[in-house]
């Protein structure tokens, strides 16, 4: 035990934190230099805790729904919605198959990301930033100095909505599916809110006219191959920010949710989207819709390739001013309200401060008790 702690003492995080920083290679380059093992920044002390529980249950699966012919007839539409209200409260988590993004732009989507990941560290450089003010940036970890652990992860991001990048501030890699993906993520993000919106008993503008749909964040995810997978994470257990989250991943396989107090495993399904209810549509539904625990883990084969757009209103200076609530026509006596009404800055002020560390921030704004 004393020489453990004297090794703890001897750590010095920020420095090597920095010094990963500054290389602005990310994981890759790790990888690239054929590291054997992975750096102690990596190491998640509860994945040498988890052993085999962290494999996810194979009996149970996240439900898939069918939005195919959703507007032949009334009927099918309200079997759909009720399938969508069923996941949400549930699972908060639902993959679609038939939702009108073609499966030839999903793909290129993903290799897209792949490209550009992939490319020369030299030109990805030019991208590498923590300026979160930016359109588009490329790092490896958004939390890199505030998490516990870091991520074997690399991300680019991207401001698709209300005010995207011109397209010469994309990377020319990946700048037009960029944009052509984006519109069809949009459309089908209207759609859902609509759903949703009736889901929960209201006129099916309600959520888009509170501007859940105004903003599309984008992130392309990018998990190299890991030499230690069982010592760290890809993603680290946490809940989304925004309404809601629209994510398509290749097959190699890693998402995990939190349901019932285990891991299951999201397994990829070539052509679907998954979707995931986000924590300020959980708030604004007084609980009636589920921000639920997720992860990635990471793989000793990859890379692992996926996109995720986050819709969400805070993108600019006014919106962060914006007051959301639990809506009033879903309170009442026998449904209390649960959450005060919070502003955007916020919520995002306390979510980027403790970074992924697995707890939400709803519960620092639920009224006591």
């Amino acid at each position: 035990m004393e020489v453990e702690a004297e090794v703890l003492a001897e750590y010095d995080r920020k420095s090597e934190l920095k010094e990963f920083d500054d290389t602005k290679a990310g994981v890759k380059g790790l990888v690239d230099a054929q590291i054997a093992k992975i750096p102690r920044m990596f190491i998640h002390h509860q994945r040498k805790l988890e052993k085999n529980l962290s494999f996810g249950n194979t009996h149970l699966n996240v439900p898939v729904v069918d939005f195919g012919g959703i507007n032949q007839s009334l009927d099918h539409r309200r079997e759909i919605i009720k399938r969508i209200r069923d996941a949400c409260e549930r699972w908060g988590f639902f993959q679609i198959v038939n939702h009108g993004i073609p499966v030839s732009v999903m793909d290129q989507m993903i290799e897209g990301v792949r490209r550009f990941h992939e490319q020369d560290t030299e030109m990805k450089k030019h991208f590498y930033s923590r300026d979160v003010t930016k359109k588009f940036i490329y790092n490896s970890n958004f939390d890199l100095y505030q998490a516990p652990a870091s991520n074997w992860r690399d991300s680019f991001y991207c401001i698709m909505a209300p005010d995207p990048p011109e397209p010469e501030q994309f990377p020319a890699l990946c700048r037009d599916i960029l944009m052509e993906y984006s519109e069809h993520v949009m459309k089908l993000g209207i759609t859902l809110f609509e759903l949703l919106s009736e889901a929960l008993g209201l006129n099916p503008s309600y959520l888009k006219d509170i501007d859940c749909a105004e903003g599309l964040y984008l992130m392309g995810h990018y998990f190299p191959q890991c030499p230690e997978p069982e010592l760290t994470l890809g993603t680290s257990n946490h809940t989304d920010s925004g309404f809601l989250t629209v994510l398509i991943q290749d097959q190699v396989g890693g998402l995990q949710i939190f349901h019932e107090n285990q891991w299951f495993d999201v397994p990829p399904l070539h052509g679907a989207v998954v979707v995931n209810i986000a924590d300020l549509l959980q708030l604004i539904s007084n609980d009636k819709l589920k921000s639920v625990n997720h992860r990635v883990l990471p793989n000793r084969v990859g890379p692992r390739v996926s996109v995720a757009c986050f819709f969400r209103t805070h993108f600019r200076e006014g919106d962060r001013k914006k007051v959301y609530g639990p809506i009033k026509e879903l309170i009442s006596q026998e449904n209390p309200q649960v959450y005060q009404d919070i502003t955007v800055k916020d919520y995002l002020l306390l979510y980027y401060k403790k970074g992924l560390d697995g707890t939400s921030p709803l519960s620092h704004f639920k009224l006591q008790k």
